[in-house]
């Protein structure tokens, strides 16, 4: 399978639709999507640069940051079936750096 990060090979789906179970060839719209997960934020930088047309940009790593984490948090639940132990080995996160995080993003059960 193709690696959505930086088509090292490392990774083990190609998409997060893949995790899902939905086809990785298509997004939610039905569109075809092959970009890599680096591609899809420079794609979204782009648009957000766009948008803020030359405004004062505060903590833009901290946004960034936040954007990403929930929903790969998510996906990584989801896909370890709530398992924290397994979630952390898969993110290389101890236990407790996850559960902080789960907590942070209020996905702790």
């Amino acid at each position: 399978m193709s690696n959505i990060l930086n088509n090292t090979g490392n990774s083990q789906h190609s998409s997060a639709e893949e995790i899902d179970g939905a086809d990785s060839n298509t997004n939610a719209v039905g569109q075809t999507n092959n970009q890599t997960i680096r591609e899809c934020v420079a794609t979204s930088l782009t648009e957000y640069f766009n948008k803020v047309d030359h405004e004062n940009i505060n903590e833009l790593y901290e946004l960034v940051l936040s954007e990403m984490e929930a929903p790969l948090l998510e996906k990584v639940m989801y896909y370890t079936r709530s398992n924290q132990s397994k979630a952390s080995a898969m993110l290389g996160l101890n236990r407790g750096t996850l559960r902080k995080k789960l907590k942070k993003y209020g996905m702790l059960n």
